[in-house]
C-alpha cells in the first residue's frame, strides 16, 4: 500500500491532534522529557561558564598588554608550552648570575622604547585588627593603561604614590580599611586609598601597590610589554635568554604541537580514559531512566490509539505503518521536551552562575553557551522519547484488530524467552561486580551496574505478575491494585522499572559515599585530645613566652601548658635514633607513630595533658611513673611489664651506624586507640639525662574550649611574632562538606525522581483504568473505594520498583567499596580489609518512606467521584 501512509506526513498529524487532544499525557512526557535535558544543559553550560579557557583569562592576567615576559637570574633556556602557566621546563646549562633586562628583551623584539610596566607579586606578612596574617602583595601600576583589567575597583581609588596601597575585601574586613594604614612585616606603612578585587580569584587576602613596595623577586624581574604582537618565533627567543613568555597572539593562535619543544609536548594529554569512560555509563544510565519514565505515557498513548491504529489494519495497513503512528508521538513530544529542556536550562544556569560563584575562589569565565553541546543534549531528549515509544510501538503494531474493534483489548502475550535472559543477564552483572570487586576496577563495576538494570528491566513483568498471584487474601484496594498492574504490564513495568532504576542508583551511590565517609573516619588519627589545641613554631626567633601571652589573652593562663620534647645531640652530620621496646623483644611497639610535635619522645615528670586516647586512670598510673623517674611507653596493643628498654643507634653523616646504645628503666606501658599515637614515648628528666640527651620546647598544649573565631584571632596574634607560629585545634573527625552535599542530593534526587515516576505512572493507570472504576461505581462501591484504589496502585508500583532497585542497586554499591576502601585506598596501615557502610537511614526512607508518601499523596488528591461511562470504549 501506497500513499500517505508510507511516509511520516499523516502520523505526525496524528500525533500532533493526539497531543493536543490529550493535554494532561502530553504535559506529563514534556516534563520527563525536558526535566534531565535541563539539568544536563544548565550543568553543562555551568561547567562551561566557570571554566576559564586560555583565551578567556587574557585579560585578568594580562591587562591590555600584549605579552608577559618573566625573566629569572642565572637561569638556563626555558622551553614552554603556548600557555606557560599550563607548561614549563628548562634545558641546558646554568648561566653566569644576572638577568635579561628590557634591554635585552627590545632587542628580541627588534623595537626600541617599548611600553613596558613591572608587575611583582610576593607572600608577605600585613598587620590586621588581631595580628598579622599573610597576604599576596602585588607590586606596579594600576594606573597604567597596560594593566587595565586585573583588577575590579569596588570603592576608593587605584594607587598614585609609592605609599599607597590598596586591598580586596577579605583583607579589609580583617583590619585595615580605605583611609587606615596597611603595615607590612618589614615595617613599611602604606595607605590603603581604595578597595579592589582580583578579576582572577578571592577568598584570601590581597593588596596592590607600586612596584617599590615589592622586595622580594626584584625590580624588573616580570614585565608587562605592549606594542605589536609577539610571535611564536619571538617567544622562543626570549625562551633562550632564560624567560618565559605569555603571549596574547600565541595564545589565541598556538603553534602546532610539531612546533613545540620536544620537552614540553605531551604535558597536555587530554581528558582521561577512565573519566570519558564513567561519563559515557551515566548519560546511559540517564538515557535509561528517562525511557523508563516516559515509557508509560506513551503506553496509555498507544492505548488510546488502539482503535485508529486497528482502523489502519483493517484497511489495508501493516505493521510497519501502526509503529510510524506511535512512534510520531515520540518524535513530536520528544522534540517540544529537548526545545523545553534546553531554554528552561540556559535560563537555570542564569539564575545559579552567581550562587556558585559564591562557593568558589577562582573567577568564573564569561557566560559561555556551547551550541554543539546542547544539540547533542537536544538530539539526546529526542532519542530518549524515541525509545521510550518504540516498545509501546511495537505491542500496538502486534494487537489483536478483531478484539479491538470489536471493543475488547487487545494485548498480546507477553513473553516468556524475556526472563530468561533477564536472569542470565542479572548473572553477567553480579559476575561483573565480582571481578571488579577483585581487581579489575570501578569501570567494571559502573558497566556490571549497567548490565543488573537491564537484567531487572526484564525481571520487572515476572515480578508484578507474582506479585498480583500472592495479593489474593489481600484488602480490595491492594487486590486491585496489583491485578490491574499485572493486567497492563505494558504501563506499569515502565514504571516499576523506572523506580527500581532510580532506587538502584541512590542505594549504590549511597552505599559507596557511605563506605567511603565510614572508611575516613575509621582512619582518622587525632593529633590531640578532642578540644585540645597546640602551638607550634619553626624558623628563626622563637619566643614561646610571647606565644603564651598571645595565647592567654584568649584563654586563661592556667589552661596553657609547655611541653617539651627528647633531643639527641651529635657531633658532625649524624643523628641518633631512639627505639622503644618490651624487654625480650625486638618488635615495634606502635604501627604508627609521629604528630605535631618537635620529636616522638616527650619529657616530663607527669604525663602531659592533650594525648589522644588515654582514659583519666591510665593518666594517672603513667604521671606517678614518671615521677618516680620512669617511662611511659604507648603500644598499639595491650602489653604486661614494669621494664622498658630504650635502644639508641648513631648514625654517621653516610648514613653508617658508629655508636649503639641500650637502657632498660622502670616504666608502663599504654595502649592506644588504634595503631597510631602522635609520640612513642613520654620519659622522666632522670632518663633524658642517663641517654646524653637534651630537652626544647614542642609547643603549647591548650586544655580550654576555642571557637573558630577564636583560633583565627589567635592566629593571626601569633603571625604578629616571630618565628611563624600557628595554632592548631583539635576538633575530632569532621565530614567533609562536599561528602554531606553528595548524600543530601542523593536523597533530593532520589525524592524526586521516585516521586515523579510513581506520581506519573499512577495517574496514567488511574486514567487509562477509567472504564472499570466507573464499573465499580456502577455496582455500589463507595466513592472513597477510588481513592483507596489510586493509593494501593502507588503503593504497588513505588513498593516493588523501590524493592527491586534496592536488591540490584547493592550488587555495584557492595563491589565499588573493595577498590574504594580496600587496602592502600587510604594511605594507612592497619584496620578492615574493606570498609562497609549501608546508609540504612537513607535506604529506608527511600524504600518504605517514599512509597508510603507517595500512595498518601495520591489518596489524597485523587477524585473520589468520576462520571458514569461506558465499561468498554
Amino acid at each position: 500500500m501506497r500513499g500517505p501512509l508510507a511516509g511520516w506526513r499523516l502520523p505526525l498529524r496524528l500525533a500532533w491532534r493526539d497531543a493536543r487532544r490529550a493535554k494532561g499525557r502530553s504535559l506529563l512526557v514534556l516534563v520527563m522529557i525536558a526535566l534531565p535535558v535541563m539539568g544536563v544543559a544548565a550543568a553543562d553550560t555551568l561547567y562551561s561558564t566557570q571554566s576559564v579557557s586560555g583565551v578567556e583569562g587574557l585579560e585578568r592576567r594580562l591587562g591590555t598588554a600584549e605579552a608577559r615576559v618573566s625573566l629569572a637570574p642565572g637561569s638556563r633556556e626555558a622551553v614552554q608550552d603556548a600557555d606557560p602557566d599550563t607548561g614549563v621546563s628548562a634545558v641546558g646549562p646554568r648561566r653566569e648570575p644576572g638577568r635579561a633586562t628590557l634591554t635585552d628583551v627590545e632587542r628580541v623584539l627588534g623595537v626600541s622604547d617599548l611600553p613596558a610596566v613591572e608587575l611583582e607579586t610576593e607572600s608577605t606578612r600585613a598587620a590586621t585588627d588581631d595580628g598579622q596574617t599573610y597576604v599576596e602583595l602585588t607590586g606596579t601600576d594600576l594606573l597604567d593603561p597596560l594593566t587595565r583589567g586585573l583588577v575590579e575597583p569596588v570603592s576608593g581609588r587605584l594607587p598614585r604614590t609609592d605609599g599607597e596601597v590598596v586591598v580586596n575585601a577579605d583583607l579589609a574586613e580583617r583590619g585595615p580599611g580605605v583611609g587606615e594604614e596597611l603595615e607590612l612585616a618589614g615595617g613599611t606603612r602604606l595607605e590603603v586609598v581604595g578597595i579592589v578585587e582580583s578579576a582572577q580569584g578571592r577568598g584570601f587576602p590581597m593588596a596592590w601597590a607600586r612596584p617599590a613596595a615589592v622586595e622580594g623577586q626584584g625590580a624588573g624581574s616580570t614585565l608587562l610589554i605592549g606594542g605589536a604582537a609577539v610571535t611564536w618565533e619571538q617567544v622562543r627567543a626570549l625562551n633562550a635568554l632564560g624567560a618565559t613568555v605569555l603571549s596574547r597572539a600565541v595564545v589565541t593562535d598556538p603553534p602546532p604541537e610539531s612546533a613545540l619543544p620536544p620537552e614540553i609536548r605531551g604535558f597536555d594529554e587530554g581528558v582521561d580514559e577512565a573519566t570519558v569512560t564513567v561519563l559515557a555509563l551515566v548519560v546511559v544510565m540517564v538515557l535509561i531512566e528517562v525511557v523508563l519514565l516516559a515509557g508509560p505515557a506513551f503506553a496509555v498513548g498507544a492505548r488510546r490509539q488502539s482503535r485508529t491504529l486497528a482502523l489502519i489494519a483493517a484497511a489495508g495497513g501493516v505493521p510497519g505503518q501502526a509503529r510510524r503512528v506511535v512512534l510520531a508521538t515520540g518524535v513530536v513530544l520528544g522534540s517540544l521536551g529537548a526545545v523545553l529542556g534546553l531554554a528552561l536550562g540556559l535560563l537555570a544556569a542564569v539564575a545559579l552562575t552567581p550562587v556558585l560563584q559564591g562557593f568558589s575562589t577562582t573567577r568564573f569565565g564569561p557566560f559561555d553557551v556551547t551550541w554543539l553541546h546542547l544539540a547533542g543534549i537536544a538530539a539526546f531528549g529526542t532519542l530518549s522519547a524515541l525509545l521510550a515509544a518504540a516498545v509501546p510501538a511495537w505491542i500496538a503494531s502486534r494487537q489483536d484488530v478483531v478484539a479491538v474493534l470489536a471493543g475488547r483489548r487487545g494485548d498480546t502475550r507477553a513473553s516468556r524467552r524475556s526472563p530468561l535472559l533477564g536472569l542470565v543477564l542479572l548473572g553477567v552483572g553480579v559476575a561483573g561486580a565480582a571481578y571488579g570487586a577483585s581487581g579489575g576496577g570501578e569501570i567494571a563495576i559502573a558497566a556490571s551496574a549497567i548490565v543488573s538494570v537491564l537484567a531487572m528491566i526484564l525481571l520487572v513483568p515476572v515480578v508484578v505478575l507474582a506479585v498480583s498471584r500472592l495479593a489474593g487474601r489481600l484488602p480490595l484496594p491492594l487486590r486491585f491494585a496489583a491485578r490491574d498492574a499485572a493486567r497492563h504490564r505494558t504501563r506499569t513495568v515502565p514504571a516499576v522499572a523506572a523506580v527500581a532504576a532510580t532506587v538502584a542508583g541512590v542505594v549504590a551511590l549511597g552505599i559507596a559515599v557511605s563506605s567511603d565517609e565510614h572508611q575516613n573516619q575509621g582512619t582518622y588519627q587525632p593529633s590531640l585530645a578532642d578540644g585540645y589545641g597546640l602551638v607550634t613554631a619553626y624558623g628563626g626567633g622563637v619566643d614561646w613566652a610571647a606565644y603564651r601571652d598571645a595565647v592567654a589573652r584568649t584563654v586563661p593562663e592556667e589552661d596553657v601548658s609547655t611541653v617539651q620534647a627528647l633531643v639527641l645531640p651529635v657531633e658532625g652530620r649524624g643523628f641518633r635514633q631512639l627505639e622503644v621496646a618490651q624487654p625480650g623483644d625486638s618488635d615495634p611497639l606502635l604501627v604508627s607513630v609521629g604528630g605535631p610535635f618537635a620529636s616522638a619522645t616527650l619529657v616530663a615528670d607527669r604525663l602531659p595533658p592533650g594525648l589522644p586516647g588515654i582514659d583519666a586512670t591510665e593518666a594517672d598510673r603513667a604521671s606517678r611513673v614518671l615521677a618516680s623517674g620512669g617511662v611511659v611507653a604507648f603500644a598499639s596493643e595491650a602489653v604486661d611489664g614494669a621494664r622498658v628498654v630504650l635502644r639508641t643507634a648513631e648514625y654517621s653523616g653516610r648514613g653508617r651506624v658508629v655508636d649503639r646504645q641500650r637502657l632498660e628503666v622502670a616504666g608502663t606501658y599504654v595502649q592506644v586507640d588504634g595503631d597510631y599515637s602522635p609520640v612513642d614515648a613520654v620519659v622522666a628528666p632522670a632518663v633524658a639525662d642517663r641517654l646524653g640527651g637534651r630537652t626544647r620546647v614542642a609547643g603549647l598544649v591548650v586544655d580550654a574550649p576555642i571557637t573558630e573565631a577564636a583560633e583565627r584571632s589567635v592566629g593571626e596574634a601569633l603571625t604578629a611574632l616571630p618565628g611563624q607560629a600557628s595554632l592548631d585545634v583539635e576538633r575530632g573527625y569532621v565530614a567533609d562538606e562536599e561528602t554531606v552535599v553528595v548524600q543530601l542530593i542523593l536523597a533530593a534526587l532520589g525524592a524526586v525522581l521516585m516521586l515523579g515516576g510513581t506520581l506519573t505512572a499512577t495517574f496514567l493507570a488511574l486514567s487509562d483504568a477509567r472504564p472499570d472504576l466507573a464499573t465499580l461505581s456502577a455496582v455500589g462501591a463507595s466513592p472513597r473505594t477510588r481513592r483507596a484504589i489510586a493509593a494501593a496502585y502507588a503503593l504497588v508500583v513505588g513498593l516493588v520498583g523501590a524493592v527491586l532497585g534496592a536488591l540490584v542497586g547493592a550488587i555495584p554499591g557492595v563491589a565499588i567499596t573493595y577498590p574504594l576502601t580496600g587496602p592502600g585506598s587510604s594511605g594507612t596501615t592497619g584496620g578492615p580489609a574493606t570498609y562497609l557502610d549501608v546508609p540504612w537511614l537513607l535506604v529506608t526512607g527511600v524504600v518504605l518512606g517514599l512509597p508510603l508518601l507517595t500512595a498518601a499523596v495520591v489518596g489524597v488528591t485523587a477524585r473520589s467521584r468520576l462520571p458514569l461511562v461506558a465499561r468498554l470504549d
